[in-house]
């Protein structure tokens, strides 16, 4: 029984230890998160993610203000939002890859 409990607990703390191994920290270091973008690679059709934090609204950004992460050309409206955004990208960009 003894030797039972003890091989449910090393079985446990294996599955543990491998779900914190796959854990997505840092998750834009280790992996690219899919972007939906356009013909041309810019994502969010060109609007600028921050102004929805900052602005409360959509505001169209310019290639004038361009930064790439994960593969994907990003428009800002200004080099302050661009500059945020390069910050934390994580903080900024839309959920499941702006679909």
């Amino acid at each position: 029984m003894r030797k039972l409990l003890l091989n449910s607990i090393s079985l446990m703390l294996l599955t543990a230890f491998s779900v914190l191994a796959a854990a997505p920290w840092g998750l834009a270091e280790n992996h690219k998160i899919p972007i939906n973008t356009d013909d041309v690679g810019v994502a969010i059709k060109g609007y600028d993610t921050v102004a929805y934090f900052t602005d409360g609204r959509a505001v169209k950004g310019t290639a004038e203000f361009e930064t790439l992460w994960q593969d994907a050309r990003w428009h800002f409206a200004n080099a302050e939002h661009r500059d945020m955004f390069k910050a934390d990208p994580e903080r900024y960009a839309p959920q499941y890859g702006g679909y």
